[in-house]
This record gives C-alpha cells, structure tokens and sequence, in this order.
C-alpha cells in the first residue's frame, strides 16, 4: 500500500500499562464515527498492516489502542512515536462546503500563461500562508495558495486554476 492510497490519522504516543496498550494521538476529526478492524503504522518508511484488537475514545484527539500481536510493552514501545494510517477507502467524502485550501492536494495545478505545471505533491500550511508545491521540469516549485494567484478550483475534475506572478518559474528554472 503506497502512501497516497491511505491517510493519516494520528501518532502513537506513548505505551499505556504492560500489555501492550498503547495511547494514539488522534489528529484526523471524526476517526471515531468510522468503523474499521485495520491499520497501518509507519516503520522505516513502509506502512505494515496491523489489526486491531480494540480501540477506545477516552477523549478528543485521544484514544487507547490494543493491536493483535502486541501485547507487551516492549513490543508496543517500538511502535511509540509513529505515524498511523487508514486505507484510503474508509476516508469519509467531503461536503463541498467542507472543502479547504489543504485539499488541494493531488490536483493538477494549471497555469493561465505556462498552462499544466503538474500534480501538487504537498500542501504546507505557515503562519502567513499555505504554500503548494509541484513537481514541474524536474524541479520542485513552490507558489502561494492565495486569492491573489488561485483563479478557480474544479473539485470534480481535480484542478486547480492559477496565475503565478510574473517571474517566479523562472527563478526555479535557473
């Protein structure tokens, strides 16, 4: 399973008692309203399925995790501080007016003067902006999200309409 396919919905924190419960960071809204017996943690880069043996939602952005297979603190310690993810399939639709600038993400970002730059392979979110960042000639761009540089999003189609200022591809391409 790649990456893309699946989302991330949370860290394992931290180890909770001696058999191999686990506290899990909670940082995808809505994780307890779905359903699922599976999911993927984060070791060395590749993603290993895991079934789950039980989980509890003890309080927002928290919940104890029992996976099969671990069932000691020492084999749960190992798994402390990883990403965890579920299988793309079980990620809930968006409503149209759910839709924020972070999910744009995947969506072809078109050019009004250079036309097709690529796929936005990330979206960053700072204090002043959120960034895009594209793969385009072979090289890594980066452009603002803005009112200023967006000029429609097609959220059936998965593209995204922009007009970088005057320069900025060039300073990449250099």
């Amino acid at each position: 399973m790649s990456k893309q396919e699946n989302f991330r919905i949370g860290t394992i924190s931290k180890t909770r008692g001696l058999k191999g419960e686990m506290q899990l960071y909670v940082d995808f809204d809505g994780l307890n309203a779905i359903k699922f017996n599976s999911l993927f943690v984060e070791i060395a880069g590749k993603q290993v399925p895991y079934f789950v043996a039980s989980i509890k939602y003890p309080m927002q952005n928290v919940a104890y995790l029992n996976l099969e297979d671990v069932d000691t603190i020492e084999k749960a310690s190992t798994l402390v501080k990883k990403d965890v993810y579920l299988a793309g399939k079980l990620k809930p639709k968006k409503k149209k007016d759910e839709f924020t600038l972070m999910d744009v993400k995947g969506f072809i970002a078109i050019d009004d003067n250079h036309g097709e730059l690529g796929e936005i392979t990330d979206v960053l979110e700072y204090p002043q902006q959120i960034i895009a960042t594209v793969r385009y000639n072979n090289r890594e761009v980066l452009f603002p999200l803005n009112e200023a540089i967006i000029k429609g999003i097609n959220t059936e189609d998965g593209e995204l309409y922009i007009e970088l200022p005057e320069g900025l591809l060039d300073v990449y391409m250099e």
